[in-house]
């Protein structure tokens, strides 16, 4: 009996027994995979859609055993990134096996391949260092086993089978961590401090969803026809996932108690437009909805598109931020407490103590971890009586953790829009001759061009050595923070409208905006941008069904440091669809992660490393979860 499949190069695999047990697990045989759940043959090929991931796996078969394992496109039939091992999990847990949580038990194990030389962790033993797999004869009959170092160069033989109590060692910090003896009593005592620490984060996680559960909150009524009418504006086929997660999201709204979700996805995979139709629903209800997001140019796209899409309904849009003169600001201030005003849009200006609502039903809040310790405390409160949407396209801050232990609910997003390609990335040195061929190629089919020079004392200089290298007829303009806010809500609108072929910009450009026709990205000093804020870069581009280039560049004949050639190598390579978890996991894993929970609880992961960490919070929540009151 078993609960999942470990299929890992090199195995020999009886192909009877694999179908039977895809069979067994609830998977479908068919010509080509297509969703979750499919699986199909063509001699020594063999396709699988495993339930939890993002695209598909083909396995290769040479004489019955597995030559490469690799992700690849169903559509296109791209062989994307390989795969040293993968598990496959049950779409369904027939009775007659063991039913395991595998909970975008085993948090991170579909997402990280363990390389020889790679820290490691084995629940009962500690920390090593991970040799390779080797074969040892167990009853005369050669076994794979996984071969760990400890600490005086003591060896662990851990049969496949028992794979899952190791886990990649990451604790967002550089140095290297202690190796352990095999045998000694440090790590247990080391798992019994790191256990007992992390209980008071999970009853501080588990007491505010408590208060929130024993707290009235508005029950929203069902659609109405015009909630059927304005999702139909929406212009793309929704994805299978956002249509879940706005069933979810619906759902937590017409219970009795504040809704609390978080909704992941990746850049671009439209985590908006389940947030406008939540607003939309707020608003038919009679409540007001205030959208907080870290940017004035996130605002000032957000405010455009809800008013293109309600402009056939009679609700009242408005933005709040720093683009506002002072007098427009106390207007709308004044509307939003008599409640003339419906949806609000603005920086953490909308948290300021002068804002009062008249009936505030919804807060959606855009990449939560980017605001501050004053605004976070702010939400805390809000969050006890009013519904929250918070939407992250970096699956590692604070409020993750909450999703993944049961203290919060989550949605994910994990399914692409429908015809969008992976960007195409080129790390390069710069080479103006590449540059001017990049911007060329996208005017010549009527695109426009993101570049991005993130220092404002320069940025003119850049300008002008564009505007030698480009002919007259290059609309070029720029872009910064230091700006007078109109003179950059003017340049936004007008790069908006396609008036711009080409917008020079600092990172104020980094979160959210969607332009579908700039294809073409360029990034300036590319090295000296963390590997999190280069994937958000690349994102603001290939929105759309036409092939989209990246360009990192960075200074000819730069020696580059060890982190950043790190970062640019990473970024060449998770350059596929859906690569948000792997970028971030990388990104935490070559600058460190700082203080994610507190300086106590980051020593805790430290310790005893991320996987096991969040294993010991889930056990921790689940335990406090049975006194606490629970939802009826």
């Amino acid at each position: 009996m078993f609960d999942s499949l470990k299929l890992y190069k090199g195995q020999e695999i009886d192909l009877e027994h694999l179908f039977a047990a895809l069979v067994q697990f609830g998977y479908h045989r068919q010509e080509a995979v297509s969703v979750e759940g499919d699986f199909a043959r063509r001699g020594g090929i063999i396709d699988i859609f495993p339930v939890s991931f993002e695209l598909p796996i083909r396995i290769e078969l040479e004489n019955n055993t597995v030559f490469y394992i690799k992700t690849f496109n169903f559509i296109s039939g791209e062989l994307l990134w390989e795969h040293k091992m993968v598990i496959v999990l049950p779409l369904k847990k027939p009775s007659h096996y063991r039913t395991v949580s595998f909970t975008e038990e085993y948090p991170l194990f579909n997402f990280l391949d363990i390389n020889i030389g790679d820290y490691v962790v084995h629940n009962h033993h500690g920390i090593g260092r991970f040799l390779g797999i080797q074969k040892i004869k167990v009853q005369d009959k050669p076994k794979d086993h996984l071969v760990i170092e400890y600490d005086r160069q003591e060896k662990l033989y851990v049969p496949v089978e028992s794979m899952h109590l190791v886990q990649k060692y990451i604790a967002f910090q550089v140095r290297r961590p202690k190796l352990y003896r095999l045998g000694g009593r440090d790590w247990e005592r080391t798992k019994t401090r790191a256990r007992k620490g992390i209980q008071k984060l999970a009853w501080e996680l588990l007491s505010l969803q408590a208060l929130r559960m024993a707290s009235c909150g508005h029950k929203f009524s069902p659609d109405t026809a015009w909630q059927k009418q304005f999702e139909a504006t929406f212009q793309y086929q929704e994805t299978p996932d956002q249509i879940k997660a706005t069933a979810e999201v619906k759902k937590d709204m017409e219970q009795g108690k504040p809704m609390d979700r978080l909704l992941c996805g990746d850049v671009g995979y439209g985590k908006t437009e389940v947030a406008m139709r939540a607003a939309f629903k707020a608003v038919m209800d009679n409540k007001q909805v205030a959208y907080l997001v870290p940017t004035t140019i996130l605002a000032e796209q957000h405010y455009h598109n809800f008013n293109t899409r309600l402009k056939d309904f009679p609700i009242n849009v408005q933005m709040l931020c720093r683009f506002k003169t002072g007098s427009e600001q106390e207007k709308i201030i004044m509307d939003i407490s008599e409640g003339k005003v419906d949806i609000v849009i603005g920086t953490h200006r909308l948290l300021s103590d002068d804002v009062h609502f008249k009936d505030l039903g919804l807060i959606i809040i855009d990449e939560e971890q980017r605001f501050g310790v004053k605004a976070k405390e702010k939400l805390k409160k809000i969050r006890l009586t009013t519904d929250v949407l918070t939407l992250t396209a970096t699956p590692i801050p604070r409020t993750l953790y909450m999703g993944l232990m049961g203290a919060k609910d989550l949605s994910v997003i994990n399914t692409p829009p429908q015809n969008r390609l992976p960007v195409k990335t080129i790390v390069v040195e710069y080479d103006e001759g590449l540059i001017q061929q990049a911007i060329n190629r996208e005017m010549s089919r009527k695109g426009q061009v993101f570049f991005v020079h993130n220092r404002i004392h320069d940025i003119d200089k850049v300008a002008d050595k564009l505007k030698r290298i480009f002919p007259s007829n290059m609309r070029l303009a720029v872009a910064h923070g230091a700006m007078p806010p109109r003179a950059l809500e003017r340049v936004m609108s007008a790069f908006l409208k396609g008036e711009i072929d080409c917008l020079l910009s600092t990172m104020i450009i980094e979160s959210g905006i969607d332009v579908p026709n700039a294809n073409t990205i360029i990034v300036d000093n590319a090295h000296t941008f963390g590997l999190s804020d280069l994937h958000q870069l690349r994102g603001r581009v290939g929105r759309f069904n036409i092939p989209a280039f990246a360009y990192f560049m960075f200074p000819k004949g730069k020696i580059l440091d060890s982190d950043a050639k790190k970062r640019l190598e990473a970024i060449q390579q998770y350059a596929y669809l859906g690569a948000g978890f792997n970028i971030a996991m990388q990104d935490l894993e070559i600058r460190g992660a700082g203080n994610l929970l507190g300086c106590q609880q980051h020593g805790f992961i430290a310790a005893v490393g991320f996987d096991l960490y969040c294993r010991l919070l889930r056990e921790a929540v689940e335990n406090f979860k049975r006194i606490l009151p629970h939802e009826n």
